[in-house]
Protein backbone atom coordinates (compact mmCIF):
# COMPACT_ATOMS: atom_id res chain seq x y z
CA UNK A 1 0.00 0.00 0.00
CA UNK A 2 1.22 3.45 -0.88
CA UNK A 3 1.19 6.16 1.68
CA UNK A 4 -1.36 8.97 1.18
CA UNK A 5 0.18 12.06 -0.37
CA UNK A 6 0.05 15.31 1.54
CA UNK A 7 -2.21 17.86 -0.27
CA UNK A 8 -0.88 20.88 1.58
CA UNK A 9 1.37 23.07 -0.60
CA UNK A 10 4.92 23.60 0.61
CA UNK A 11 5.59 26.71 2.59
CA UNK A 12 6.50 29.76 0.53
CA UNK A 13 4.94 28.46 -2.68
CA UNK A 14 2.07 30.08 -4.61
CA UNK A 15 -1.39 28.57 -4.91
CA UNK A 16 -4.13 29.26 -7.48
CA UNK A 17 -7.24 30.62 -5.74
CA UNK A 18 -10.74 29.54 -6.85
CA UNK A 19 -12.54 31.92 -9.18
CA UNK A 20 -16.04 33.09 -8.24
CA UNK A 21 -18.66 32.34 -10.81
CA UNK A 22 -20.85 35.22 -12.05
CA UNK A 23 -24.01 33.40 -10.95
CA UNK A 24 -22.62 32.96 -7.45
CA UNK A 25 -21.85 36.67 -7.30
CA UNK A 26 -25.37 37.57 -8.43
CA UNK A 27 -26.88 35.23 -5.83
CA UNK A 28 -24.96 36.88 -3.03
CA UNK A 29 -22.47 34.02 -2.50
CA UNK A 30 -19.52 36.17 -3.51
CA UNK A 31 -18.32 39.70 -3.12
CA UNK A 32 -19.75 42.39 -5.33
CA UNK A 33 -17.39 43.71 -7.96
CA UNK A 34 -17.41 47.21 -6.51
CA UNK A 35 -16.73 45.89 -3.02
CA UNK A 36 -13.87 43.63 -4.13
CA UNK A 37 -12.13 46.42 -6.01
CA UNK A 38 -12.43 48.78 -3.07
CA UNK A 39 -13.56 51.69 -5.26
CA UNK A 40 -16.76 53.70 -5.12
CA UNK A 41 -18.30 56.25 -7.45
CA UNK A 42 -21.28 57.02 -9.66
CA UNK A 43 -22.72 54.13 -11.68
CA UNK A 44 -21.39 53.87 -15.22
CA UNK A 45 -23.47 55.05 -18.15
CA UNK A 46 -24.90 52.68 -20.72
CA UNK A 47 -22.31 51.65 -23.28
CA UNK A 48 -22.81 52.88 -26.80
CA UNK A 49 -25.53 55.40 -25.93
CA UNK A 50 -23.71 57.73 -23.59
CA UNK A 51 -26.50 57.35 -21.07
CA UNK A 52 -28.73 59.71 -23.07
CA UNK A 53 -32.43 59.07 -23.35
CA UNK A 54 -35.34 60.76 -25.04
CA UNK A 55 -38.10 62.76 -23.43
CA UNK A 56 -40.95 61.17 -21.54
CA UNK A 57 -44.14 60.65 -23.54
CA UNK A 58 -47.41 61.97 -22.19
CA UNK A 59 -50.39 59.67 -21.91
CA UNK A 60 -52.63 62.31 -23.59
CA UNK A 61 -55.65 61.04 -21.67
CA UNK A 62 -57.74 64.21 -21.97
CA UNK A 63 -57.40 64.71 -25.76
CA UNK A 64 -57.81 61.00 -26.40
CA UNK A 65 -60.90 60.87 -24.19
CA UNK A 66 -62.48 63.89 -25.92
CA UNK A 67 -61.85 62.46 -29.40
CA UNK A 68 -63.16 59.04 -28.36
CA UNK A 69 -66.37 60.54 -26.92
CA UNK A 70 -66.98 62.66 -30.01
CA UNK A 71 -66.43 59.75 -32.37
CA UNK A 72 -68.62 57.49 -30.24
CA UNK A 73 -71.46 60.03 -30.18
CA UNK A 74 -71.23 60.72 -33.92
CA UNK A 75 -71.11 57.02 -34.80
CA UNK A 76 -74.08 56.30 -32.53
CA UNK A 77 -76.10 59.12 -34.10
CA UNK A 78 -75.44 57.93 -37.65
CA UNK A 79 -76.15 54.33 -36.64
CA UNK A 80 -79.50 55.35 -35.16
CA UNK A 81 -80.38 57.26 -38.34
CA UNK A 82 -79.48 54.29 -40.56
CA UNK A 83 -81.56 51.91 -38.46
CA UNK A 84 -84.46 54.39 -38.56
CA UNK A 85 -84.29 54.61 -42.37
CA UNK A 86 -84.08 50.81 -42.67
CA UNK A 87 -87.21 50.55 -40.52
CA UNK A 88 -89.17 52.66 -43.01
CA UNK A 89 -89.02 55.96 -41.17
CA UNK A 90 -87.68 59.18 -42.72
CA UNK A 91 -84.12 60.17 -41.97
CA UNK A 92 -83.23 62.96 -39.62
CA UNK A 93 -83.85 66.45 -40.94
CA UNK A 94 -80.38 67.71 -40.14
CA UNK A 95 -78.76 64.92 -42.15
CA UNK A 96 -80.94 65.58 -45.20
CA UNK A 97 -80.27 69.30 -44.93
CA UNK A 98 -76.52 68.69 -44.57
CA UNK A 99 -76.49 66.42 -47.63
CA UNK A 100 -78.38 69.03 -49.64
CA UNK A 101 -76.07 71.85 -48.59
CA UNK A 102 -72.97 69.83 -49.47
CA UNK A 103 -74.44 68.98 -52.87
CA UNK A 104 -75.54 72.51 -53.78
CA UNK A 105 -72.90 74.81 -52.26
CA UNK A 106 -69.78 75.50 -54.38
CA UNK A 107 -66.33 74.76 -53.01
CA UNK A 108 -65.41 78.44 -52.81
CA UNK A 109 -68.35 79.23 -50.54
CA UNK A 110 -67.43 81.05 -47.32
CA UNK A 111 -69.00 78.51 -44.97
CA UNK A 112 -67.40 75.62 -46.85
CA UNK A 113 -63.97 77.25 -46.49
CA UNK A 114 -64.57 77.97 -42.80
CA UNK A 115 -65.61 74.38 -42.14
CA UNK A 116 -62.62 73.04 -44.06
CA UNK A 117 -60.27 75.33 -42.12
CA UNK A 118 -61.68 74.17 -38.79
CA UNK A 119 -61.37 70.51 -39.81
CA UNK A 120 -57.78 71.04 -41.01
CA UNK A 121 -56.81 72.85 -37.80
CA UNK A 122 -58.34 70.09 -35.70
CA UNK A 123 -56.55 67.41 -37.69
CA UNK A 124 -53.23 69.26 -37.42
CA UNK A 125 -53.69 69.59 -33.65
CA UNK A 126 -54.33 65.85 -33.34
CA UNK A 127 -51.25 65.07 -35.45
CA UNK A 128 -49.07 67.31 -33.28
CA UNK A 129 -50.37 65.59 -30.15
CA UNK A 130 -49.69 62.18 -31.67
CA UNK A 131 -46.15 62.94 -32.88
CA UNK A 132 -44.78 65.00 -29.97
CA UNK A 133 -43.83 63.47 -26.60
CA UNK A 134 -45.24 66.17 -24.32
CA UNK A 135 -44.34 66.38 -20.60
CA UNK A 136 -42.10 69.38 -21.27
CA UNK A 137 -41.73 70.05 -17.53
CA UNK A 138 -39.89 66.74 -16.95
CA UNK A 139 -36.20 66.69 -17.91
CA UNK A 140 -34.84 63.18 -18.64
CA UNK A 141 -31.86 62.10 -16.56
CA UNK A 142 -28.87 59.99 -17.58
CA UNK A 143 -29.73 56.33 -17.90
CA UNK A 144 -27.34 54.06 -16.02
CA UNK A 145 -29.54 50.92 -15.93
CA UNK A 146 -31.51 49.49 -18.83
CA UNK A 147 -34.66 48.95 -16.76
CA UNK A 148 -34.67 52.28 -14.92
CA UNK A 149 -35.68 55.71 -16.28
CA UNK A 150 -35.65 58.85 -14.20
CA UNK A 151 -36.71 62.42 -14.76
CA UNK A 152 -36.31 65.71 -12.93
CA UNK A 153 -38.98 68.41 -12.87
CA UNK A 154 -37.90 71.83 -14.07
CA UNK A 155 -38.98 73.52 -10.86
CA UNK A 156 -36.88 71.10 -8.80
CA UNK A 157 -33.85 71.74 -11.02
CA UNK A 158 -34.38 75.50 -10.73
CA UNK A 159 -34.63 75.24 -6.94
CA UNK A 160 -31.39 73.24 -6.75
CA UNK A 161 -29.53 75.77 -8.89
CA UNK A 162 -30.96 78.68 -6.92
CA UNK A 163 -29.82 77.14 -3.62
CA UNK A 164 -26.29 76.71 -4.99
CA UNK A 165 -26.26 80.30 -6.28
CA UNK A 166 -27.29 81.65 -2.88
CA UNK A 167 -24.23 79.98 -1.33
CA UNK A 168 -21.91 82.30 -3.25
CA UNK A 169 -20.66 85.22 -1.21
CA UNK A 170 -22.14 88.52 -2.29
CA UNK A 171 -25.38 87.13 -3.70
CA UNK A 172 -28.43 88.87 -2.25
CA UNK A 173 -31.14 87.18 -4.32
CA UNK A 174 -31.35 84.83 -7.28
CA UNK A 175 -33.99 83.85 -9.80
CA UNK A 176 -33.55 80.71 -11.91
CA UNK A 177 -35.61 79.61 -14.87
CA UNK A 178 -34.80 76.22 -16.39
CA UNK A 179 -35.77 75.34 -19.94
CA UNK A 180 -34.97 72.30 -22.03
CA UNK A 181 -31.74 73.73 -23.45
CA UNK A 182 -30.97 76.76 -21.31
CA UNK A 183 -30.98 77.73 -17.64
CA UNK A 184 -31.33 81.47 -17.06
CA UNK A 185 -29.93 82.75 -13.77
CA UNK A 186 -30.56 86.32 -12.66
CA UNK A 187 -28.60 87.37 -9.56
CA UNK A 188 -28.57 90.54 -7.47
CA UNK A 189 -25.25 91.17 -5.69
CA UNK A 190 -25.01 93.75 -2.91
CA UNK A 191 -21.25 93.59 -2.32
CA UNK A 192 -18.08 92.28 -3.97
CA UNK A 193 -17.08 93.03 -7.53
CA UNK A 194 -19.61 91.87 -10.10
CA UNK A 195 -16.94 90.16 -12.18
CA UNK A 196 -15.76 88.12 -9.19
CA UNK A 197 -19.31 87.10 -8.34
CA UNK A 198 -19.99 86.18 -11.95
CA UNK A 199 -16.83 84.07 -12.20
CA UNK A 200 -17.61 82.17 -9.00
CA UNK A 201 -21.24 81.69 -10.07
CA UNK A 202 -20.12 80.21 -13.39
CA UNK A 203 -17.98 77.61 -11.62
CA UNK A 204 -20.51 76.79 -8.91
CA UNK A 205 -23.49 76.54 -11.26
CA UNK A 206 -21.58 74.51 -13.84
CA UNK A 207 -20.77 71.99 -11.12
CA UNK A 208 -24.40 72.08 -9.96
CA UNK A 209 -25.70 71.37 -13.47
CA UNK A 210 -23.38 68.38 -13.78
CA UNK A 211 -24.61 67.16 -10.40
CA UNK A 212 -28.23 67.15 -11.60
CA UNK A 213 -27.45 64.10 -13.73
CA UNK A 214 -29.48 65.29 -16.72
CA UNK A 215 -29.23 63.53 -20.06
CA UNK A 216 -28.85 66.85 -21.86
CA UNK A 217 -27.48 69.43 -19.43
CA UNK A 218 -28.81 72.91 -20.24
CA UNK A 219 -26.43 75.72 -21.05
CA UNK A 220 -26.07 78.47 -18.46
CA UNK A 221 -26.96 82.12 -18.92
CA UNK A 222 -25.87 84.09 -15.84
CA UNK A 223 -26.52 87.80 -15.31
CA UNK A 224 -25.37 89.70 -12.24
CA UNK A 225 -26.47 93.23 -11.33
CA UNK A 226 -26.61 95.63 -8.43
CA UNK A 227 -29.85 96.12 -6.48
CA UNK A 228 -31.94 99.05 -7.64
CA UNK A 229 -32.26 102.22 -5.63
CA UNK A 230 -35.21 102.41 -3.29
CA UNK A 231 -37.62 105.26 -3.76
Amino acid sequence: MSEPQDTQPPEGSTQRLPVLDKQETDNGNGLDRSESSGTSGPPPELEGKGGRVGRFWSARRVPAGIVALLLLGLAGLFLYDIVSVRAGRPGMGWRRELARQLAERPLDDTWVLVGAGIAAALGLWLLILALTPGLRDVLPMRRTHTDVRAGLHRDAAATALRDRAMEVAGVQSARVRVRRRRAKVRVVSHFRELDDVRTELDDVLADAVRGLGLSRPPSLSVRVRRPGRKG
